[in-house]
């Protein structure tokens, strides 16, 4: 099973960055930020005019994708690790570079730029104004990668350990992922798939992990983690287009026919206006839609708590000194609540995915057998 595993996880792997390079454009991790100016001087450093603080954009700033891995600012200095930037230009072919070459913006190379202002903010452009194709290894692909990592080495060092021991009792990271394993496996998938759940137990157990390591890794503010991930709505597409293709592919003929023939609806809400044909096809693409905008919007919520009551301290900052002090034990001690609050909250979306995911395959496996039928006509 584990060797299946391992395939799906190959496979979204390389299937998530082309999606996601199609749906935007990495983006900048932070903003300059603003040094302190006494009274009596002039808001002027280097020639340029001092910007005031904008939490939104501070916030989403921080929970978007990027070229690179911010980890601080002092002065004018940022301290980042870049990521490869690769583009397909229809003119020049394809290029290769490290992100460190746009000089966060403000240098133009290989005839690309990065934009800094406006709606095509962070976005990658020609010089001439052309848009080339952009599969660069961004902070999310690089931190998918690193998930994946982490999730073959668990799946594979558990798989050595129980070819050479098979009867031995559990020891290392079997301890901790064996119970975790059964739990999905025995009380997820196995009653809501049904009598064939072995054909989708390694995609759901694929599912679940994947989830649940790369939510969690998303609370760990030092690289490689600390990527929104599954707060991006091209990566909860993908996990939902997965799911919604084994679903469609799996159905049988009753299913189907539930769906265009109802049984145990009255005709007139068939014939000659079909409304339940077209309630229940929408159905179809309505589910992988909820779970889709449920993780990411679960995540993404969270991330956003957080980033708002770190930027209440430089809000009150602005106001007095005393003030600042004063929230920031609050802000604090909030954000240690939320932090374990979201470890729960990684862990309970991985379940709800996985959960939904389970009970639309047995729909689709459900069969019906025509007494059930009459009886409910």
């Amino acid at each position: 099973m584990h060797k299946t595993i391992c395939k799906v996880l190959l496979a979204a792997a390389l299937l998530l960055p082309w999606v996601n390079s199609s749906f935007a454009a990495a983006e900048e991790q932070e903003a300059h930020s603003v040094e302190g100016i006494t009274p009596g001087h002039e808001a002027e450093i280097h020639g340029e005019e001092v910007e005031k603080l904008n939490p939104g954009d501070f916030i989403f700033d921080h929970i978007k994708d990027a070229h690179e891995w911010h980890i601080m600012t002092i002065g004018h200095t940022h301290v980042s690790i870049p990521l490869p930037v690769i583009l397909y230009s229809k003119s020049s072919g394809l290029h290769i570079f490290m992100s460190s070459k746009f000089k966060h913006g403000h240098a133009a190379y290989k005839g690309f730029r990065m934009e800094t202002t406006g709606e095509n903010k962070n976005k990658i452009f020609g010089e001439d104004g052309s848009k080339p194709f952009d599969m660069s290894i961004t902070k999310n692909i690089a931190s998918m990668f690193f998930g994946v990592f982490i999730l073959l080495w668990i799946f594979l060092s558990m798989g050595r350990t129980y070819r050479k021991n098979p009867v031995s009792a559990p020891s290392g990271l079997q301890t901790w992922f064996e119970p975790i394993v059964l739990f999905v496996h025995d009380d997820i998938i196995k009653p809501s798939v049904g009598p064939k759940y072995e054909r989708y137990a390694p995609y759901l157990l694929t599912l679940f992990f994947f989830i649940w390591i790369n939510n969690s890794l998303g609370l760990i503010p030092i690289p490689p983690a600390g990527a929104n991930l599954t707060g991006n709505i091209a990566v909860t597409l993908v996990l939902a287009t997965f799911t919604f293709v084994i679903t469609t592919f799996s159905g049988t003929k009753d299913y189907w026919k539930h769906i265009f023939n109802t049984p145990g609806v009255p005709w007139w809400l068939k014939l000659p206006i079909p409304i339940m044909p077209v309630v229940e096809a929408l159905g179809i693409f309505t589910k992988p839609i909820v779970l889709m905008i449920r993780l990411f919007a679960n995540i993404t919520a969270g991330h956003i708590i957080v980033m708002a009551f770190i930027m209440l301290i430089y809000i009150f900052a602005e106001m007095s000194t005393g003030l600042a002090y004063g929230i920031s034990v609050i802000s604090i001690l909030f954000n240690v609540f939320m932090t374990f609050l979201e470890l729960l909250v990684a862990f309970i979306q991985a379940f709800i995915f996985t959960f939904l995911s389970s009970i639309y395959f047995g729909l689709a496996l459900a069969e019906h057998h025509e007494a059930h039928e009459k009886e409910h006509a």
